[in-house]
């Protein structure tokens, strides 16, 4: 499979066919923001934000089926697999020169058409960008992370207690700084691996390249040597400080409601690097249907994976949008045995540790119609019978609702009870 670009992404007729071109001039602050949140199942290419010298797109996951048909599979039991088989097969990249296809510009962030997206918001933020980094022993590391901008050069980052956060720690106890690459402007496959969690040491990046048949090439830069794949739109190249905090926020989480304050590290753009010929800006709106589905699929794979060692056969997994792609789930099992549903429902929670509320249906429920699946719970779940409770266990951060990241999860079986006759529980067909 060739290696893959945001620019060759945007150029595919099925893609074509719903882009939205913005031509006329729109404001970085809010409007730009307003317009791809009412057209979210919608690619957007906006021509002019500011009268910056480089377009911007957003909204290029706008449906689950992207990912599909950029992989060429049909179902979801194929789509979970190429994802788990590449977790476990990872290729390294091939080795290149940045300077064949990047030209460094004299340019700064202030020359990049970044959004503030919220009325709320601390200020404009950089939301599509892969942070890359070593940890000087071989590993390397390749997340997604919101980035505030202070200035033409600084960012300040919000990292969370993972592997970027454990690399930058090693380095602030030697009181060095932490070299980063920073690509801006994916094709979605790449982003969504960017969004996965594997094991320590397992580079996202790598996991990029088996999906893509192993054609991605990589410059290796810094101190480091931190394997840069060659397909992205813009590369930073910085250095995340030790010695320097910042106050982070407010900013809108995926549950689109606000993250707090909190003093964050900062990053020095020294270097920025444009594709020759390229050069498309890239945003993720906050708390959209994109969003939602990068950082959500992973963790569908991840349920999807556990239920199906409990289960003989799991047809499909979703997590809802109205749950933020996070806290809610629904399963769906071929049942063949009584508590087969419950087992799911452990599964579940185990393959998604921030997963809040999960129903787990049968095979002839479709997982993405609510009415449905709102069907199943009304005339096959009884509580007394089908409900699972777990009191007092950590949840997601992101959850308001939670009390020092303490909750108490639900999970519902509205599975057939197998005792009783099948046929009293079909629904009507025409």
């Amino acid at each position: 499979m060739e290696s893959l670009t945001l620019s060759s992404y945007l150029n595919r007729k099925y893609v074509r066919e719903k882009l939205l071109e913005i031509n006329e001039k729109v404001s970085s602050v809010l409007e730009a923001s307003k317009i791809a949140y009412r057209n979210q199942l919608s690619p957007i290419i906006f021509k002019n934000v500011d009268e910056k010298r480089f377009p911007l797109a957003m909204n290029t996951v706008f449906s689950r089926d992207v990912f599909k048909r950029e992989l060429n599979v049909k179902n979801d039991t194929d789509l979970y697999l190429k994802f788990l088989n590449a977790l476990n097969s990872p290729i390294k990249l091939s080795e290149d020169a940045l300077e064949n296809y990047y030209v460094e510009k004299d340019i700064s962030l202030a020359d990049l058409p970044i959004l503030k997206f919220y009325p709320k918001d601390g200020g404009k933020y950089v939301t599509s960008s892969i942070v890359l980094a070593g940890d000087g022993e071989g590993n390397y590391n390749a997340s997604i992370h919101r980035l505030m901008v202070i200035d033409d050069r600084r960012v300040a980052i919000r990292i969370v207690p993972r592997h970027l956060y454990r690399m930058f720690s090693k380095f602030k106890e030697e009181n060095k700084h932490l070299p980063v690459v920073i690509l801006v402007g994916t094709h979605p496959l790449i982003t969504l691996c960017a969004s996965f969690s594997p094991p320590y040491g397992v580079y996202e990046m790598e996991v990029a390249n088996s999906i893509l048949g192993g054609s991605m090439k990589a410059a290796y830069i810094g101190e480091t040597e931190i394997p840069t794949p060659l397909v992205s739109e813009f590369i930073f190249l910085g250095k995340l400080r030790y010695d320097l905090e910042v106050n982070e926020g407010p900013f809108v989480d995926i549950l689109e409601t606000y993250d707090i304050v909190r003093k964050q590290p900062v990053i020095e753009i020294e270097e920025i690097w444009v594709r020759d010929g390229g050069g498309i800006f890239q945003e993720i709106l906050p708390g959209g249907v994109e969003h939602k589905l990068l950082m959500g699929f992973p963790r569908e794979v991840s349920i999807w994976d556990s239920v199906r060692k409990v289960v003989p056969e799991v047809k499909a997994v979703r997590l809802t949008l109205g749950g933020g792609g996070w806290l809610h789930a629904i399963v769906s099992i071929k049942k063949q045995t009584e508590g087969d549903g419950k087992n799911a429902i452990l599964a579940a929670f185990s393959g998604h540790p921030s997963l809040k509320h999960v129903v787990v249906v049968d095979e002839d429920i479709d997982v993405n119609d609510l009415n449905d699946v709102e069907w199943a719970i009304a005339t096959r779940f009884r509580a007394d019978r089908d409900l699972v409770m777990i009191k007092n266990v950590r949840g997601s951060s992101l959850d308001p609702s939670a009390e020092n990241s303490l909750t108490t999860k639900v999970g519902i079986d509205a599975t057939k009870p197998l005792d009783k006759s099948q046929e009293s529980f079909e629904k009507v067909k025409l």
